[in-house]
Order: structure tokens, then sequence, then C-alpha cells
């Protein structure tokens, strides 16, 4: 009987819990857990999976890979110590708190024996797929112009941490996966982000900025736009691929996609559904494949780094009012 590979769940708030949970559906893993807080892990319901004081303690025991449900601040230390003792390495969103984290491990990623993924699943996202093929195949015809929108106070008021109140930029922080789906679309690195955010609204819960508008340019005839804000409730969250033969658009909360064809003069609606869980669930029989060598991991680096680049530029663009060149950060 194969013995079973050892997975470090690193962090057991909302996200370390859903891995947990569905890592321990697996028949091929054992799912450890690293908290110091006995109290967290029984409100997690995790109390009976064996437990590591801390990260250190945990990568003596040379696991087989680890994942990382750490506070932000935590994840380039942490990706770049569990590379180096030889883990493979599931890192949440986002790299880190800036682009210099990243920068650290994505370096310690090419030198490593280990896999490094980021956690950006959306790309298991049977909507956002449908996007990106109707862009690969023409559908659309040449591709103009992406719009994305997301809307959640739903956010500030489940944080257990309250860091967004101190954290400035850290609507783009929570909700790196738009920038990175935009590249997984498009499959293109921004030239330059232009960014105007601001903080206001009687709410009981902010943060610096909370709701805002980045547009990127590209070399070649590209506009990108998102729109973030903590405000919106119930949550909002939809994308759109404009082009010169029609657009579509898909929203995350109902799962509709309206797709319009310029020629055909039409307008047809179909409904994708889909299971938040199995986004997970692909993420790690993908991860774990990769950590086999069977195939490459589904957010290495190289690419998730675009999302810390874009976000970097942002924050730039904010303070300073003016357009910030991605190669400028």
């Amino acid at each position: 009987m194969a013995v079973k590979r050892r997975i470090v769940v690193v962090g057991v708030g909302s996200i370390g819990r859903r891995h947990a949970r569905l890592l321990c559906e697996r028949g091929d893993v054992a799912v450890e857990v690293c908290e110091p807080s006995v109290e967290a892990l029984e409100q997690a319901g995790l109390a009976d999976l064996p437990r590591h004081h801390s990260l250190e303690q945990a990568l003596e025991t040379h696991p087989y890979a680890v994942v990382i449900a750490t506070p932000v601040e935590l994840h380039a230390d942490q990706t770049v110590a569990a590379l180096a003792a030889g883990a493979h390495v599931l890192c949440e969103k986002p790299m880190s708190v800036d682009r210099a984290g990243a920068e650290r491990m994505r370096a310690a990623a090419r030198s490593a024996t280990g896999v490094l993924s980021i956690g950006f699943n959306l790309h298991f996202h049977p909507g956002l797929r449908r996007i990106r093929a109707l862009i690969a195949d023409g559908s659309l015809g040449q591709a103009l112009q992406v719009q994305y929108r997301t809307g959640s106070y739903i956010t500030l008021v489940n944080s257990r941490s309250r860091y967004q109140a101190t954290l400035k930029g850290a609507l783009l922080m929570d909700y790196a996966h738009q920038p990175d789906a935009v590249h997984w679309l498009l499959g293109e690195r921004p030239a330059g982000v232009y960014m105007v955010g601001r903080q206001a609204g009687a709410l009981d819960f902010s943060s610096d900025p909370n709701y805002l508008t980045m547009v990127c340019d590209y070399h070649s005839p590209l506009l990108s736009t998102i729109e973030l804000n903590y405000v919106q409730m119930p949550q909002r969250h939809e994308i759109e691929a404009i082009g010169d033969r029609g657009w579509a658009i898909f929203d995350f909360e109902t799962g509709v996609l309206r797709l319009a064809s310029r020629e055909e003069q039409s307008l047809v609606q179909e409904t994708i559904p889909v299971v938040r869980d199995d986004l997970y669930r692909e993420e790690h029989a993908v991860f774990l494949a990769a950590c086999e060598g069977r195939g490459e991991p589904s957010s290495p680096a190289d690419e998730a780094i675009v999302s810390m680049e874009v976000i970097e530029a942002a924050l730039a663009s904010w303070r300073s009012g003016a357009r910030v060149a991605l190669d400028a950060v």
C-alpha cells in the first residue's frame, strides 16, 4: 500500500480551513495543520489532524508539500523557507505585500527542487474559462477591451483581522485575482497603469481607498479596466470582454453568460453552473500533478508575479496621480 504524501496547511482561517477540508477528501495525501492556537483549530473543526506549532517545526519533519494560507505579510518569508526545506508550495494569493517580496519568492522557486504555485484558482472557474476560450478562438474577433468589476462590502464585514482598516491599498491585495485574471485572459503584460481611488461613504467598515478604478494599456491596441470597491452589498462580480465582432459578459454571482454577435445582431444567454469547492479540488489536482512532474503548475511565479507588478504600479499611480509604466516599478 502506497505511503500517503504529507501536506501541511499553514493557517486555518477561512481559506486554510477550505484547503484542509478538501485535501482530506483525497485518498492519496495525509493532511496536517500548522496553527499555534488550539482554540482556532477547534473552531475550524480540524483539532483531530496532526498539528505543528510553527512552520519551522513543521519543516523539520520534511513534509512533501505546504499550503500557505496565512496573512499576506507572511507569504514571502514562509514560501522561501518551505522551498529551501525541499517542500512543494501552494501559496494563497497575493504573492506578497509588495513586488520585492514576490521577486524573492520567484528567485527561490527558480533555484528550488520543489514546485511553487500561487492560488489564483479562478483559472479553474468555468465561466472565466469560457470567456478565455471565446477570446482565444476568435469568436469575439480582435480583442479590444476587458472590463472587470467587483464590489464586496461583505469582505470587510467577514474580515477577522480587520487589517484592511490599516493597510493602504488592501482592496487591491484582497482582489489580486482581478489583475491576474485579466492577464490570464489576454496573455499580455500591461505596459502601463493609471489608477484613481477614494475613501468615502457612511459605512461601519472601510479602507483607504474603498473604491477605485484602474486602467491598463498595452503595447498592442488593448485596454483593460478594473473597478473594485468595498461598498456594494449584496456583492457584485462580473467580467466583460469586447471584440470587434462581438462581446461577452459573465456574472459570477448568477452564473449567467451573455454573448453578443455584431454580424448576426444576436444576443444569447447561457447559464454556467459552478461549485466553489470544485475550483479548489481542481487546483489541488493540478498542483499535485505538477509536484510529480506531470504538467506545470497553474499559476507559476513567473506568471503570477504580473498581478503583483500591476498592483504596485497601480498604487504608485494612485499616490502620484500619473500613469506608471510597469517597467518603472
